[in-house]
């Protein structure tokens, strides 16, 4: 029998075809909510769902009998999604995350159910000015971290850092709870420096090809030094006056962004990291490797570990299997 995993986030939607553990076949559309909140209701989610559901059951001679579980972890369960799943409000376990998901069948899709994984919010009561800070959702992460928790034998508490457009440093206790998680918009930042502002000349609005760790390391002790907004400026003097490349250059922006990442993490009451706190560093190969040079750098942290790509592959839908075969799982309507 087969498990197709749905993965859909702001601007992207996948569907996996898993076999055994084993993925079989995958597609993807380059819709998410983001859509939704333009077109102002989800029907091009749907279809992009129906869709990759339809193309890795078609193109394997996958049957729809045949389909033990369909899994749908992400933004798809938000407010700008297809269903709705309350966030669950930390300390999680694997255990609740289970217990959480609900099912639901959506016939504009497929005739058959579609089981919804919630997502996570911190524990936070009466938000304002005073603790906003403390406050941070996420949608997709907690499958990650399930399945990176499974991969690699994860035992907490741990920091595990999960670079990308929107960061996420999420923390797990010694029971594997999840904690809490702290989000930053590192990528998305990056990516409006890169394009939308004076620097957008000098990096020729292009993001680091290939990792440059001198670079990275002079751009993040810049920012921690005089921080983010004179670092970014350097980066034209550095341009019109040196002969650095544009990759060397996209380094130096790398680095600094990155900087106060890492501020944040060390300074998160939600995370509440210390020295001895084991950093787990995944991501896309580039950005974990210049978190793990920035962390080894920054000499905070006295144990760090980086993830090996294979560890990495098809997280999310890992993570999602892992919840449903679990001897505790039942159905919430």
């Amino acid at each position: 029998m087969y498990t197709i995993t749905l993965d859909s986030g702001t601007t992207n939607t996948r569907a996996t075809l898993w076999q055994s553990g084993k993925v079989i076949n995958t597609r993807k559309r380059e819709i998410g909510v983001k859509n939704t909140a333009v077109d102002g209701n989800n029907s091009r989610l749907k279809a992009a769902v129906k869709e990759v559901i339809q193309e890795v059951m078609q193109e394997t001679g996958v049957l729809l009998e045949e389909i033990d579980y369909i899994l749908a972890s992400g933004m798809i369960t938000s407010n700008l999604g297809i269903v709705e799943v309350p966030h669950l409000i930390t300390p999680v376990t694997s255990e609740d995350l289970t217990q959480g998901i609900m099912r639901k069948r959506v016939s504009e899709i497929i005739e058959k159910d579609i089981w919804f994984i919630p997502g996570i919010k911190n524990n936070v009561k009466d938000i304002s000015i005073e603790n906003c800070e403390e406050m941070d959702v996420m949608r997709g992460e907690e499958v990650e971290t399930v399945g990176l928790i499974n991969r690699i034998n994860l035992q907490g508490p741990a920091l595990i850092i999960l670079p990308g457009s929107h960061s996420k440093f999420v923390s797990i206790n010694e029971e594997n709870e999840i904690t809490g998680c702290c989000t930053s918009l590192a990528g998305e930042m990056i990516s409006v420096i890169t394009h939308n502002t004076i620097i957008a000349n000098s990096v020729r609005k292009s993001f680091v090809e290939q990792f440059n760790k001198r670079f990275a390391v002079k751009g993040f002790e810049q920012c921690m030094r005089t921080g983010l907004n004179r670092t970014l400026f350097t980066i034209r003097i550095l341009d019109q006056s040196t002969d650095s490349t544009t990759n060397e250059m996209a380094n130096f922006l790398l680095g600094a962004v990155l900087a106060t990442d890492l501020v944040a993490i060390k300074n998160s009451s939600t995370l509440s990291v210390n020295r001895n706190t084991k950093v787990v560093v995944a991501g896309k190969e580039i950005l974990r490797d210049a978190f793990t040079t920035l962390l080894y750098h920054d000499d905070y942290f006295t144990e760090i570990e980086k993830v090996e790509n294979d560890d990495l592959k098809d997280l999310a839908g890992y993570g999602s299997i892992c919840l449903v075969n679990r001897e505790d799982f039942n159905i919430r309507d």
